[in-house]
Formats: structure tokens, sequence, C-alpha cells
């Protein structure tokens, strides 16, 4: 089963529909336990398109299963592969689909303040567009709260997806982010980026 996947994984080159949809296949015809070990299994392949479909598989499982949720924040954001670390920030999204984004703020603020920078990154990508999520629809302060204090993390990657993600929020929001962006210091490392990508679009008139 495990030679099949990264068989059938190998053939996308680019996208990950398929990847995602092998990963359903492997939940709908296994228990958890079983689907947990092809997923464990799957990680440990040198194919990148394979330890993706087993990150998802994680994601799947991840709202039920504290260890798969582990593994996700340990091991699969120790991956050197960007192509892994994008399904990483799906995976976490779907984990805060399934158990619902207010009851999964404590796990979000715990990834958050992770040392991982791929971690971090997992939150702040994977639930874009953020008021776009149920809770954060409502409670568009809530995202801009837990989004602001990273804009002087010291991952140069982690600060540009801070950035654009406020850049969504402004979309519906211009007066919220406008708020908060007149309190930053743009003395301080890293901010001036985060500030010319959150404003971006109030600055242009879009």
């Amino acid at each position: 089963m495990i030679e099949a996947i990264v068989a059938r994984a190998q053939t996308t080159r680019n996208g990950f529909k398929d990847l995602q949809l092998a990963a359903d296949e492997v939940i709908e015809v296994g228990d958890v336990a079983r689907s947990k070990d092809v997923a464990l299994q799957l990680l440990r392949s040198e194919v990148h398109q394979a330890r993706c479909v087993g990150t998802f598989i994680l994601g799947r499982l991840a709202a039920g299963d504290r260890d798969a949720l582990a593994v996700l924040k340990r091991r699969v954001s120790q991956d050197d592969d960007w192509r892994v670390q994008e399904i990483l920030a799906k995976a976490f999204d779907r984990f805060c689909t399934d158990t619902g984004y207010q009851a999964a703020l404590p796990t979000i603020r715990e990834w958050l303040s992770a040392a991982s920078a791929n971690t971090r990154r997992a939150v702040t990508e994977g639930l874009r567009i953020w008021t776009g999520r149920p809770y954060f629809r409502d409670h568009p302060e809530a995202a801009v709260a837990l989004l602001a204090p990273l804009r002087t993390d010291d991952s140069d990657y982690l600060r540009k997806s801070v950035g654009n993600a406020l850049r969504d929020i402004s979309k519906k929001h211009p007066d919220l982010i406008r708020k908060e962006v007149a309190t930053w210091s743009l003395d301080q490392p890293g901010v001036r980026q985060v500030h010319q990508l959150a404003t971006r679009l109030l600055t242009s008139g879009g």
C-alpha cells in the first residue's frame, strides 16, 4: 500500500489536489490507528509528495488524535521541503476546522509561540484568509491581536506571511488595520516590512 501511494504521489508535479485525494482515500478505507501508521511511514519517504500525503492524513486525524497533532508540530515542521510546509499549513487549518476555531484558540496560541518558524507560519498562513474563517469572521480584532505581535519575529518568511494576512483583513476591516499599525514603531527590526505589506491596499486606495 505504501509503495502504491508513493508511486501515485510521484506523478503529481504541480498542485496538491490528488495528494489530498490520496490522503482522503486512506482515511476512508482504514481505521485511525492504521491511517496514522500509513502517515508515519509516508513521512519517512524521500519523495516529498509522499510526505505531503502523510501530512494531509495527520491533518485529518489531528482533531481527534493529539498524537497526530504533535507529530505535525514536532516532526513535520522540521521538513526542509517548502511544499511539505505548505501542506502543514493546510493540515493545521483542517485541525481548526474540525475542532472549531474558537475551541482551537489555545492550540493556535501554542503554535504561534513555538520555537520553529515553520510551526508559527503553519498558523499564520494556514488560516488565511483569517476573517473568512468561523469565529474570526465575527471577531476580526481577535485575528489582528494574534497576528500583530509577530511583526518583530526573527523569521523573514514568517513576517511576510503575517503582513499578507493583515493585508487580507484590511480588505473588509481597513479601519481596524489602520488603528493597529498606528501603534507600531517602524524603527523595530522587521516591522517596516510587515507594515508595508499590511498597509499596501490602504496606501494604494485599493
